[in-house]
């Protein structure tokens, strides 16, 4: 029986990495590209000296003919963004002009990756990583380095570094669920049970991951310096770009482009968990609930923000999400058995652990981003109506329903909607009616709630 999906290799991923690079190329050792290899070793004192525009403006247009390796087209990309970003953001006001230098190869690179010609989650954490120990796990933060930051701080470093931890840790259950979907084609409760229970187990594995980030990452620092570096040119009206970017390409046409920024919302893993569970996500502002006739109503709403980050990602690891969609039978599987208690457990066990993954990005995402700009605003406007301190700020006020994250999107209602769909197919299972109360769910499952 030929398989459901082809082989991760197909895709250019791995058992081991998931979809990380392996072992990306630490520079382009040909001489041909010392140049753009010397502006990214000068990065943070051109950055921090204001001489990285002149410097850039400074470079020939060099060709891609070169590149001969993935691993190869992997770090130009990750040169020629890491370029772009400082560009942008580097000066008093934001540069609204990309040069032809970074503009013409990086179309070329970016035509090779299919991937938008912007700053992405895949180039800052799936081909940023240097290991720090040939033999260790890629898991361990303490065998993780960065190839790239902006800034040089431990904080940085350390907020890459707990994506690629997150990245190598949930690996594994690539082949594992896929297994599980073979397993369930042909009937097989046991090794379905088996696999549901080890994806349960890897996402908590990967929730302790991320509670590490409050260890080197001060919120502070990633808001105020790390943080406009990742910033697209989406929804950026309010920073200095109305009209988004123009990549110059020295035919002297003008045509301005919009591009989200980096977000996790691009991680493939974190999707792969989604699509393999059957969880569906709707447009922000539309629950299962929803009539037609309120979908059509005079606010127009917003697109499926998961869905669009597909876009973001490496064409290979699109396509796999895409077969993995169209293969995928674990939910209609675990409907079809409600008599099977250990089969069912296990996969509410995954929907809880996922719930809790989203919950715990949310207070991550409040904390960072959320109360910070408040602080922001306080500071900026002392006067003004806010009287809470930042610790007491309620992500779920209204106020905080504006705040835009790199890439492009309100964040709170977002993650809150992603967050309480998680669980909707464990409601469907056990027919309960949806709670009318977005920020607390009452399911078989343990409550998930926001905790500022």
């Amino acid at each position: 029986m030929a398989q459901l999906v082809p082989p991760l290799s197909a895709y250019g991923l791995s058992k081991d990495c998931g979809f990380l690079s392996s072992a990306p190329v630490p520079a382009l050792a040909d001489p041909y590209y010392a140049e753009w290899e010397s502006i990214l070793a000068r990065l943070q004192p051109l950055l921090q000296n204001g001489g990285l525009r002149a410097a850039v403006d400074d470079l020939p247009i060099l060709s891609t003919l070169l590149l001969q390796t993935e691993l190869q087209w992997k770090r130009a990309y990750l040169l020629l963004v890491s370029m772009l970003q400082g560009y942008v953001w580097s000066g008093a006001e934001p540069s609204e002009r990309i040069p032809p230098s970074i503009t013409i190869p990086l179309k070329q690179v970016c035509e090779h990756l299919e991937l938008p010609p912007m700053a992405t989650y895949a180039g800052f954490c799936l081909w940023n990583y240097v290991p720090n120990c040939k033999i260790g796990s890629l898991s361990d933060l303490s065998n993780l380095g960065c190839a790239v930051t902006f800034t040089g701080t431990v904080d940085e470093h350390w907020f890459y570094k707990i994506s690629m931890a997150i990245e190598a840790y949930g690996a594994p259950s690539l082949q594992s669920m896929l297994e599980a979907i073979e397993a369930a084609h042909v009937g097989h409760s046991q090794v379905v049970t088996d696999r549901l229970n080890h994806l349960a187990e890897t996402i908590d594995g990967i929730i302790a991951i991320l509670q590490r980030i409050y260890e080197s990452c001060d919120p502070r620092v990633f808001y105020h310096q790390v943080r406009p570096y990742l910033a697209g040119s989406k929804g950026m009206e309010n920073s200095g770009l109305p009209n988004g970017v123009w990549y110059d390409d020295g035919s002297g046409h003008i045509e301005y482009r919009q591009y989200a920024g980096i977000s996790n919302a691009q991680s493939s893993l974190i999707q792969f968990f989604d699509i393999v569970l059957g969880i569906e996500h709707r447009p922000t502002g539309i629950s299962s609930t929803t009539s037609k006739q309120e979908a059509k109503g005079p606010q127009p709403l917003q697109h499926n923000f998961i869905h669009e980050m597909r876009k973001y990602m490496p064409g290979p690891h699109r396509r796999f999400l895409e077969d993995v969609g169209k293969a995928t039978n674990i939910r209609s599987f675990v409907e079809s058995r409600r008599s099977d208690h250990a089969l069912c457990n296990a996969y509410d066990s995954c929907l809880e652990m996922l719930c809790k993954l989203r919950d715990k990005h949310l207070q991550v995402v409040s904390r960072y981003i959320i109360v910070e700009s408040r602080k922001s605003m306080m500071t900026e406007n002392p006067a003004g109506d806010t009287a809470l301190p930042p610790a007491l700020i309620n992500p779920d006020a209204e106020s905080s329903k504006d705040a835009i994250g790199t890439g492009g999107t309100s964040l709170m209602p977002f993650l809150k909607q992603a967050r309480n769909e998680t669980t909707e197919p464990s409601r469907i299972y056990w027919g309960l009616q949806r709670t009318t109360n977005t920020a607390q769910i009452s399911t078989p499952l343990q409550a998930c709630t926001v905790i500022c």
